[in-house]
């Protein structure tokens, strides 16, 4: 499906998945080349920087067959390219010329449109899962009470306990270390959504065991919630993802609310 609004915008398309790209033969004369020759060695150059940018240019550079056929009858070349991909052959064209200044500017702006958009929904996610966090995180303190975790210290140990299980040994402290993160910062606050849905696997799956097995006593309790968080490292590890401790701290659960508040009075 194709796009009205400026000439670029005129020649996208759209995925059933609301993925937009663009075709290179339709995209050439909008940025003023008039050889499919020259503007095949711009996307040469454009494929190079998304290589050396650490992207896979076969990802943003689909290769398709041309609705016309070049001269000679052979089938013509063409692209299917990504934001990014168009993005990076506009940089690799010669900015004294109009067209190509005025495609950096489009595609710069729709990029960072885009990145806005994927931030606000990385904040919603995270606002959601910490939200959940706190509600069986408390859920997870009364599942620990009745198997006789009752007093504040044990209870700071049982949580260690969970957190050495996922994070290959470490405990609170050192997560807090290995994250740069302040003592008065929570480390739960300063978690993207993917640490934060491991650990709330972590805490729904070890609340559940401790109801179903009947587990009691401090000691019992402590090994189910380390063995549990170990069997969520392993999963993660056998996905291939990446491990919890690994993983940047995000901004502060404050600044999320914040920019999600922002985004909500500019709508």
């Amino acid at each position: 499906m194709k796009q009205r609004g400026t000439p670029f915008d005129s020649i996208k398309h759209t995925t059933e998945y609301g993925a937009d790209f663009w075709m290179a033969r339709e995209l050439m004369s909008l940025l003023g080349y008039d050889t499919w020759r020259r503007f095949e060695e711009s996307i040469e150059r454009a494929q190079e920087s998304c290589r050396n940018a650490g992207y896979k240019a076969e990802e943003e550079f689909l290769p398709a067959p041309a609705k016309i056929p070049e001269a000679a009858g052979r089938p013509g070349k063409d692209y299917i390219l990504s934001r990014y991909a168009c993005y990076l052959i506009a940089q690799n064209g010669d900015p004294r010329k109009l067209e190509i200044a005025q495609a950096q500017t489009y595609f710069a702006i729709k990029t960072r449109e885009r990145e806005v958009d994927e931030q606000l929904l990385e904040d919603k996610r995270r606002l959601m899962l910490r939200e959940e966090m706190k509600e069986h995180n408390a859920k997870l303190a009364v599942a620990a009470n009745e198997s006789g975790v009752v007093d504040p210290i044990d209870y700071a140990i049982f949580q260690n306990f969970g957190y050495m299980g996922l994070y290959d040994g470490l405990d609170q402290r050192d997560i807090h270390t290995k994250k740069g993160l302040k003592k008065s910062q929570k480390i739960l606050d300063h978690m993207g959504s993917e640490e934060l849905a491991a650990n709330l696997f972590r805490a729904t799956q070890t609340e559940a065991k401790l109801h179903r097995d009947g587990i009691y006593g401090k000691r019992q309790a402590n090994e189910t919630h380390f063995d549990v968080g170990k069997k969520v490292r392993k999963t993660i590890h056998e996905l291939g993802g990446t491990m919890p401790e690994n993983l940047p701290p995000a901004d502060g659960i404050g600044t999320v609310k914040t920019r999600i508040k922002k985004a909500g009075k500019q709508l």
